[in-house]
C-alpha cells in the first residue's frame, strides 16, 4: 500500500513557490492538506476574529489549491481556518472557496466543521468536572469561560466523517495540525505510528527543510516506512532536519500527544535517500485510555497605545532604569489628577522596554549589555482606547524630558521618529484556557455541514 500526501505550504496565505507546487501536483497526491492557523502569534486572532494573514494572500494560495484539487480529483483539507479556527474563520474561507469556484467554474462538494463552544456547554462541563487543566494552564472560573471566546481542537474524526460523505473540500475550525494530514491515511488503514509521524513531519510544510521555507513537502506513506521529499527548487532535507521537527512545539520530541493517543518516536530511524528525500521508520502510536479534546480561549482585557523612541546618549542610557522608575510614581499621580478619580491607576499599566539593553530576555539576560544606542518601547494599557491614548500623550511628553542629574537645564532624553508619537494599537487579548475536556467522544464538541457548489446541485 502507498498513500501520497501533499502539504503545499506551512500556512494558508504564507505563499509557496509555484514551480515546487507544480512538482508536488505532478507526483499525484491522494490528498492535499494544509494548516491555516496557530496560536503562535498570540491570542488576538481568537479573541477578535481577525485572521493573521490577509484575505488577498489566502485567496492567492487557495486558488492554486482548488485548481490542483480539481485537476487531480482528490480531497483538499484545510484546518484552523481564519488563524484561530473560530466559526467565522471557517465561514470566511468558505466564502473565498465559493468566490473562487465561481470564477474558475469548479464543481465541488464542500464540508465545514465548526469548533466554537457555547458558554452554556462550557459551564456545564466545568460544573461536571470534565474540564481539566494542562501543565502551566491559567486559573479558570466559570466567569472566565463565559467571558472568553473558546474553540475546541478536533482530531481526525470530524474530518474523516466529511471525507466519507464524499466532500471534495473540507474546511475545519480549530484542529490538531497533524490531524489534517493523518485523516485520510488513517481512514484507509495505514499504520498509525507512521501516519502520525508523517503528519507531524509535514504539518508546517517545508519548515524542516534546509533552508526552512513556507513551501511544501510530499510524503509517500508505505507499509513499513514513509519517505518525505521537499518540492521547492534549491531546498533539501537531512535526517537531522526531519528528526528535529518532532521537537517543534513539543517539550518531549519522543512523545507527541494527540486527542486519541500519543505518537512515540523513541525508536524512529531516519535515513538519507537523496538530497531532497529522507526515509523514516520505527514510530509507534499508543492509543489513550480515554479521548480528550483541547480547549483554547481568549478574552479582551484592555486597549493599548504605544510610543516608540530612541536614545543615543550614553549618560541617558545609563540613567534610564532609575529615571523610568521615578517617572512611574509621577505617572500614577498624574492619572489621578487628570482623570479626577474617574480612572483607577490600578487598571492602567505603563510598560517601558529598552531594546538594545536586554529587553528581550529581561532579568534572564546572561551578559550585561553596554549599547551605544537603544530603542524605547512604551506600552500603555487601559480599560478603553481613549484612556490609553490620553495617558500615552503625557507619558510620551514627560519621557522625552526626563531630568538627568549630569546635565543642567532641560534636555531631550528620548527622540521620537513619528509625529505625533502615540500609536493606538487597539484591543488587547489574553489566553484564558489551556485545558482539555475528558469523558467525551471525538465528535461531541463539533458541528458539520455540507453543500454542493456548481454542477447540478
Amino acid at each position: 500500500m502507498e498513500i501520497r500526501v501533499f502539504a503545499p505550504t506551512g500556512a494558508l496565505g504564507a505563499g509557496f513557490d509555484l514551480e515546487g507546487f507544480r512538482r508536488g501536483v505532478d507526483l499525484r497526491p491522494d490528498v492535499i492538506a494544509c494548516d491555516a492557523g496557530s496560536t503562535d502569534s498570540g491570542p488576538s486572532a481568537l479573541g477578535s476574529g481577525r485572521p493573521k494573514l490577509s484575505n488577498e494572500a489566502v485567496r492567492r494560495d487557495l486558488r492554486h489549491l482548488l485548481r490542483a484539487r480539481d485537476e487531480l480529483g482528490v480531497p483538499l483539507v484545510i484546518g484552523s481556518c481564519g488563524t484561530s479556527g473560530r466559526d467565522d474563520g471557517v465561514d470566511l474561507v468558505a466564502d473565498l472557496v465559493r468566490e473562487i469556484a465561481g470564477e474558475e467554474r469548479l464543481d465541488l462538494r464542500m464540508g465545514l466543521v465548526y469548533s466554537d463552544q457555547p458558554a452554556e456547554r462550557l459551564v456545564a462541563l466545568w460544573d461536571d468536572g470534565a474540564i481539566v487543566p494542562l501543565p502551566h494552564a491559567p486559573a479558570v472560573t466559570s466567569e472566565v469561560l463565559t467571558d472568553s471566546h473558546v474553540v475546541a481542537m478536533m482530531g481526525v474524526e470530524p474530518i474523516q466523517r466529511l471525507l466519507v460523505a464524499g466532500c471534495d473540500v473540507v474546511l475545519a475550525g480549530r484542529a490538531s495540525d497533524t490531524a489534517l494530514f493523518a485523516a485520510l491515511p488513517a481512514l484507509r488503514g495505514a499504520d498509525p505510528g507512521l501516519t502520525w509521524h508523517a503528519a507531524k513531519t509535514i504539518e508546517c510544510g517545508a519548515a524542516c527543510a534546509v533552508p526552512p521555507s513556507a513551501n511544501g513537502l510530499f510524503v509517500h506513506l508505505r507499509d513499513d516506512h514513509f519517505e518525505v521529499t521537499t518540492v521547492a527548487p534549491g531546498s533539501r532535507l537531512t535526517p537531522r532536519s526531519v528528526a528535529a521537527h518532532t521537537l517543534y512545539e513539543n517539550a518531549d520530541p519522543h512523545r507527541v500527544l494527540e486527542p486519541g493517543g500519543a505518537l512515540v518516536t523513541t525508536d524512529a530511524v531516519y535515513e538519507q535517500v537523496d538530497d531532497q528525500t529522507v526515509r523514516v521508520s520505527g514510530a509507534e502510536f499508543e492509543p489513550a485510555d480515554g479521548y480528550t479534546v483541547k480547549l483554547e480561549g481568549a478574552r479582551l482585557v484592555g486597549h493599548q497605545t504605544v510610543v516608540i523612541g530612541g536614545v543615543r546618549d550614553e549618560v541617558v542610557i545609563r540613567r534610564l532604569p532609575e529615571l523610568l522608575a521615578m517617572a512611574g510614581d509621577y505617572f500614577e499621580a498624574k492619572i489621578a489628577d487628570v482623570f479626577d478619580g474617574q480612572v483607577d491607576p490600578d487598571t492602567v499599566d505603563i510598560d517601558f522596554r529598552i531594546y538594545g539593553a536586554g529587553a528581550v530576555l529581561g532579568e534572564h539576560e546572561p551578559d550585561k549589555l553596554t549599547p551605544g544606542e537603544v530603542g524605547v518601547l512604551v506600552t500603555v494599557t487601559a480599560p478603553t482606547q481613549q484612556v490609553a491614548h490620553s495617558i500615552a500623550t503625557f507619558v510620551a511628553h514627560a519621557t522625552s524630558h526626563l531630568p538627568v542629574p549630569e546635565y543642567d537645564g532641560l534636555v531631550t532624553t528620548v527622540a521620537y521618529p513619528f509625529s505625533p508619537p502615540e500609536i493606538d494599537r487597539g484591543p488587547l487579548y489574553e489566553f484564558t484556557l489551556n485545558h482539555v475536556v475528558t469523558g467525551i467522544g471525538p465528535h461531541d464538541l463539533f458541528r458539520t455541514t455540507t453543500e454542493t457548489i456548481g454542477g447540478e446541485g
